[in-house]
């Protein structure tokens, strides 16, 4: 795992380095630069002082200035080489006869080449002749390297001491960080209470506050979580009573019609306990961290007339007129076996809650440019008031309760319809049929239909 800190440091660190290099770069240049013209204008000087005060070589009688002795050592590095010249180029006098210089006649500077030692040389020319002041290029160079040189080391102590300054600086920087997680680490998996941010430095404010905003949803999510272990335990428990008490009724019948009527109220309590765990287990599978549902057409008229095909025994048994309608080539991308578990838990409320002579209408179609399923019943309708809380899993209103045909409702229905429709982008809303009596459940798709 990469360290921040090892990685700012490398860069700060380099960055310094490099800093301090191209310094001595840019001062080694601009010395040479300002050395070159103070040099130049030193050569002017000399040669011009040559020319006037020697007079191309001549004494103050016109004699010949006398030489100097030949040095027996190697010229010296740091040394101007002057020369003077008649003008038709005898060389007259020249402060070190090992340098060849040539002649020129041309007033200004020169750059020359000389037995591998490059020059720069002022010419002055003057009607008794020529005086020159030479200087090696090498001779510059070597003063400005030593100044650039000077200041490296000025620069690399700066540099030490400016990195540990930053070192210091952002590991203190870091320690909110560092306590910060320390102070997760040490929670419980139990506690969910929100990072405090007063000590938190403006950077990291905004991953701590989406780390809380994380929190808070996983604290609402647990809370659902456990309400729901609650409330399906007491479904349960509930049901396996039932189930005793039917179990003991059977045990104690005295005559055969008996016996049969605590068979008969034993399998439906058994059909109601199934009921019950095929929920539960749709509950789990329509959850955001359950299976992933597939993507693939699904033909709305098509689910409906299969939904209704499959409901409509239990539709006559209980004297409702279950009819479908809706034309085919409506198309949705979604899973059809969720989808058909959505419907088919509408429809289910339609007619258990629907009274003998009823009607419960299943429709596929196109609403505003969305693709929607209806399911229409004549029965009580739920209570405006009611409308948002009967999503709440196992919540049943009073009026639910007490017109249900049996105890097989357990409040699941509407809320893994909601589920499975927010897995496939979809809204579940109810609304009052135009008959003004029932209820009117509508699902409708965000994707346009295809």
């Amino acid at each position: 795992m990469r360290s921040i800190e090892r990685y700012l440091l490398a860069w700060v660190l380099g960055a310094l380095a490099f800093g301090a290099v191209l310094v001595v770069a840019v001062s080694y240049i601009v010395t040479s630069d300002e050395m070159n013209d103070v040099f130049d204008s030193g050569l002017k000087s000399v040669a011009e002082a040559v020319a006037s005060y020697q007079h191309a070589g001549q004494g103050p009688d016109g004699d010949a200035a006398p030489q100097p002795p030949r040095p027996i050592n190697s010229p010296d590095d740091t040394e101007i080489v002057t020369l003077t010249w008649t003008l038709a180029g005898q060389r007259i006098y020249a402060s070190d006869p090992r340098v060849k210089l040539p002649f020129t006649a041309t007033e200004g500077l020169s750059r020359l080449r000389v037995d591998g030692n490059e020059w720069i040389v002022y010419s002055a020319v003057r009607a008794n002749g020529v005086a020159q002041a030479a200087q090696r290029v090498s001779d510059r160079q070597e003063i400005a390297g030593e100044s650039a040189a000077t200041v490296f080391p000025s620069l690399l102590v700066l540099a030490v001491i400016v990195g540990g300054l930053l070192v210091f600086g952002l590991r203190r920087g870091l320690q909110p960080l560092g306590r910060a997680a320390r102070d997760v680490a040490a929670r419980s998996a139990d506690s969910l209470e929100p990072i405090p941010i007063s000590n938190v430095p403006n950077e990291i404010t905004p991953l701590v506050v989406s780390i809380n905003d994380l929190i808070n949803r996983l604290a609402v999510a647990f809370s659902a979580q456990r309400r729901f272990l609650a409330d399906a335990a007491h479904e349960l428990r509930t049901s396996v009573t039932a189930l005793r008490l039917q179990l003991q009724l059977l045990e104690r019948s005295g005559d055969e019609a008996s016996r049969k009527e605590a068979l008969l109220e034993l399998t439906s309590g058994i059909d109601r306990w199934q009921h019950l765990i095929e929920q539960l287990l749709q509950v789990a599978r329509s959850q955001p961290d359950g299976e992933v549902p597939r993507k693939e057409p699904v033909d709305l008229g098509e689910l409906v007339r299969s939904v209704v095909g499959s409901s409509s025994i239990k539709a006559e048994q209980r004297g409702i007129d279950l009819g479908a309608t809706g034309p085919t080539g409506t198309l949705v991308q979604g899973d059809s076996n969720q989808l058909t578990i959505l419907l088919n838990n509408l429809v289910e409320n339609a007619l258990r809650y629907t009274p003998a002579g009823g009607v419960v209408d299943v429709e596929a179609g196109v609403h505003e440019g969305r693709p929607v399923l209806r399911v229409i019943d004549s029965g009580p309708g739920i209570p405006q008031a009611e409308r948002e809380r009967v999503f709440d899993r196992f919540y049943r209103g009073e009026a639910a309760q007490t017109l249900a045909r049996d105890s097989g409702g357990s409040g699941l229905g509407l809320a893994i319809a909601l589920s499975i429709a927010e897995r496939h982008d979809a809204r579940v809303s109810l609304h009052t049929p135009r008959s003004g009596r029932g209820l009117e459940v509508r699902v409708a798709f965000a994707q346009p239909p295809r």
